[in-house]
């Protein structure tokens, strides 16, 4: 058994879902990665998933094997890029996640031309608004935006942002006026499902929260932005996710004294005393980039 690629496989298996998703990824057969999985169980003499016709489930053994299988996969494949670049080229996947909304707007088009100009590299891009732990899912790079708490990261800081409250002119031109968050109470609200009916603000030092009685409530940044633009009513979201909208008038910025306090926005990636080749020629090449690119809220 070739335990290495027993290994990959495993894991394969578990980020796919399922055993046909993972053999269409791997190009293997399904049979071919059963075979495979029974191996490696029988080779460490546990069960590593828990299979029936329907689903699967990691059992605690297959947990704490799925993090160290991840790990060692990560340092096989760092190795690698270190020995491959010898001759001075970059080479092979970077793994890369953001949030949603900042990926698409930002960071998508910056990676395309990443890909154009390093033509031996590859980038597996994960646009997901969860917090996605680098060492567990394989990940090379994350953008982050918030304070981030201790840890063993390196963070290097490429702007910053701050929740913005904003409506449409047309929504303005008849609306009742709008000095305090407390005059919410009398405007249809949009808002974010992960954002409740509470809206938090700061004046003068003091933290102040609003209770708003939303109009539409939506999962989707876009969604939100969309109907602001379109007069439904009044939203809450970050600059940056409404940088345009606001620079080209389609929407305005209101309740601006009462703005909270800056959130950094950073890129981050695993403490290494020698970075790979691959992480160090995209972080020296996209952070220049990405301090330009990020929209300055205080403007």
């Amino acid at each position: 058994m070739d335990r290495l690629k027993a290994m990959a496989n495993f894991v394969r298996i578990v980020d796919s879902g399922s055993l046909s998703s993972a053999a269409e990824a791997t190009g293997q057969s399904v049979a071919s990665l059963v075979r495979s999985l029974a191996a490696l169980e029988r080779y460490l003499g546990v069960r590593l998933l828990n299979r029936t016709t329907r689903r699967m489930a990691l059992t605690g053994e297959g947990e704490e094997y799925l993090i160290w299988s991840r790990r060692m996969l990560a340092d096989v494949d760092d190795m690698e890029q270190r020995l491959n670049a010898r001759d001075g080229v970059p080479r092979g996947l970077l793994r890369l996640t953001a949030p949603v909304e900042f990926g698409q707007r930002y960071l998508v088009p910056m990676v395309n031309a990443f890909l154009k100009e390093h033509r031996e590299m590859g980038v597996e891009l994960s646009l997901n608004d969860q917090v996605l732990p680098l060492l567990d899912q394989r990940l090379d790079l994350a953008l982050r935006v918030g304070h981030l708490p201790d840890s063993a990261m390196v963070a290097r800081r490429i702007g910053a942002t701050r929740l913005v409250t904003c409506a449409s002119p047309d929504y303005l031109r008849d609306a009742p006026a709008i000095d305090s968050p407390g005059a919410l109470r009398e405007h249809a609200c949009i808002t974010l499902a992960s954002q409740g009916r509470h809206w938090y603000y700061r004046h003068k030092e003091k933290e102040l929260t609003e209770e708003i009685t939303p109009r539409l409530v939506c999962n989707q940044i876009r969604t939100a932005s969309l109907a602001c633009v379109q007069g439904v009513g009044i939203t809450r979201l970050m600059h940056y996710q409404v940088a345009d909208e606001l620079a080209d008038g389609r929407l305005i910025r209101i309740l601006r004294e009462f703005e909270p306090m800056e959130l950094p926005i950073h890129l981050v990636y695993p403490h290494s005393l020698q970075l790979s080749p691959r992480v160090k020629v995209f972080v020296d090449w996209a952070c220049p980039l990405l301090e330009k690119l990020t929209p300055d809220h205080r403007g």
